[in-house]
């Protein structure tokens, strides 16, 4: 790598962690709240910590050039490598500075957890794999019971998926304003997906931040509201604690929870269904919300090629994994396991209400290629290939069948989403969404055959097939795999997988690309 792009690369660095810096000061906030002082102690030293890092690379690097094209995509890639690594540091102090008879105080009266999970934390491999499953929006986690962490942990966990979830370089460019406009246009479209919503990429991210905002405090409400009703006698500040941190990890498509069995500790089907909106709503994309909300358009949520079909997607979905299900008898309630399963996959949020460990082969392989291989909506929080490469693809091997049925003399165009495209852009758009597709595709099956094998007799190939499509899309769910005393070889490749996934892959091997063969052009 040139010594001009490593300048370029750390000071961009340097500003996402400064942001992060401010970030980790939050949850201090919500210790203090909850009295739980080693925890605001471990918070505001990795704020120091982080931020006199940030605050070093960017006076050091201050008069690097702005990033250009050759380099936006190892920005991207490096800066949220740097960032996950870093965000992961709170987790290890914490559990380092608490001592073990303030840790027990964590565990809920009644439970029968051996320790708190925050003994975990101790492993710095494990911090880093809850921070890059938090920041890319995953859901996998290291803390196998999550009320006994500490409330202020539970809340950084949650709010790193909202923020991983529109983007933190999305974020800088929102906060920040050194970068031009150019090199604003290419940081942009490294990390985010969607159209541009504003003239200038600053508005855009600050619009996408904003409409972000608004979803999400919608959902709090709903689901503060909601599980009143239904649970009456669930305790208000709980509800209230939940809900906050349900709608953060609802609308970033995180799925982390506040409770040990995720939603399903609830043990109530009307809490499914409540839950059922929050899922939905972060599978749509933020471009759609502006329309709906900023001009009032509200046919979009039809007339949106994603929308509508993310819609007609959760409906035959939930119903075929269902009846798949019932026909399997694996589960006590299979219509309302594969509904909620199914949303939560399709979305990619990963709230978990099934032992997904117990089904059968043929109800795993339905709900990894139909649902989190694809996931939602392109300028979403989602993973997967997103909803829009799917439909490229369908438009382009139908369009591939038709054509040869054409005269010479046909005016060949193709209607997609409400566009005419010529035969060459379509040709570009199917091979993009084509090789993005098998690139995903690869490095899925290359890391199932890997869990496969690390995981011996204890797992067969369709839970490793599950766990895998998991990591790289995003999603969470989790057939068992996923667990403290997992191979760090196994561990490791997850990392990998959670961190390319969020990246949509490519800048991750652009990284890895310039580290092994530089910059300068190669023939191939």
């Amino acid at each position: 790598m040139k010594s001009s792009t490593y300048r370029v690369v750390l000071k961009q660095i340097g500003n996402l962690l400064i942001l992060l810096g401010f970030i980790v000061v939050v949850p201090a906030i919500i210790s203090a709240v909850y009295a739980e002082w080693y925890s605001v102690a471990g918070f505001l030293l990795s704020a120091i910590v982080i931020l006199g890092i940030g605050f070093f690379l960017y006076r050091i690097f201050y008069h690097a050039e702005e990033p250009h094209y050759n380099n936006s995509l190892i920005v991207a890639a490096s800066g949220w490598l740097g960032i996950t690594f870093m965000g992961s540091l709170p987790f290890l102090i914490i559990a380092y500075i608490t001592p073990l008879q303030v840790m027990d105080q964590f565990i809920p009266f009644g439970a029968e957890y051996p320790f708190s999970s925050l003994m975990y934390f101790r492993d710095p491999l494990h911090c880093f794999f809850e921070s890059m499953s938090a920041y890319t929006t995953t859901g996998l986690t290291m803390a196998v019971h999550e009320p006994s962490v500490g409330k202020g942990v539970l809340f950084y966990r949650s709010l790193a998926q909202w923020v991983g979830g529109a983007g933190f370089i999305v974020m800088v460019l929102a906060v920040f304003k050194q970068t031009s406009g150019k090199s604003a246009i290419l940081l942009y479209g490294s990390e985010a997906s969607g159209e541009k919503l504003r003239p200038r990429v600053i508005e855009t991210s600050r619009a996408i931040w904003w409409v972000y905002l608004i979803v999400t405090v919608f959902s709090a409400v709903y689901l503060t509201i909601g599980t009143h009703f239904i649970l009456p006698d669930y305790p208000l500040g709980e509800n209230i604690f939940d809900s906050i941190n349900h709608a953060m990890t609802g609308q970033s498509t995180g799925g982390f929870s506040t409770l040990d069995d995720s939603i399903a500790t609830y043990n109530s089907p009307y809490m499914d269904m409540l839950y059922l909106l929050p899922m939905m709503l972060g599978a749509f994309s933020i471009p759609f919300f502006y329309k709906i909300i900023y001009k009032m358009k509200f046919n979009e949520i039809w007339k949106d090629i994603q929308t509508r079909s993310l819609i007609i997607a959760f409906i035959l979905g939930s119903f075929v994994l269902s009846i798949l299900l019932i026909r399997a008898d694996v589960v006590p309630s299979p219509i309302r396991e594969g509904v909620f399963q199914f949303v939560s996959a399709m979305s990619t949020t990963g709230w978990q209400t099934s032992n997904i460990g117990g089904w059968d082969w043929i109800s795993i392989l339905f709900i990894v290629s139909f649902a989190m291989f694809i996931g939602g909506a392109s300028g979403a929080t989602v993973g997967g290939i997103k909803m829009i490469r799917a439909l490229i693809l369908i438009k382009g091997l139908r369009w591939q069948v038709n054509q040869t049925f054409l005269s010479e003399n046909t005016v060949k165009t193709i209607k997609f989403n409400d566009k005419s495209l010529l035969p060459e852009e379509m040709n570009e758009e199917f091979t993009k969404a084509a090789s993005f597709a098998i690139m995903f595709f690869l490095l899925m099956l290359g890391s199932s055959i890997i869990t496969y094998i690390l995981t011996g007799n204890n797992y067969n190939f369709s839970d490793a097939l599950f766990e895998s499509a998991s990591a790289q899309g995003t999603v969470g769910l989790s057939a068992g795999i996923t667990d403290p005393d997992m191979s760090p070889v196994l561990e490791t490749v997850y990392i990998f997988q959670m961190w390319a996934g969020r990246l949509e892959v490519l800048p991750v091997f652009a990284l890895i690309r310039v580290i092994f063969l530089g910059t300068s052009a190669k023939i191939i």
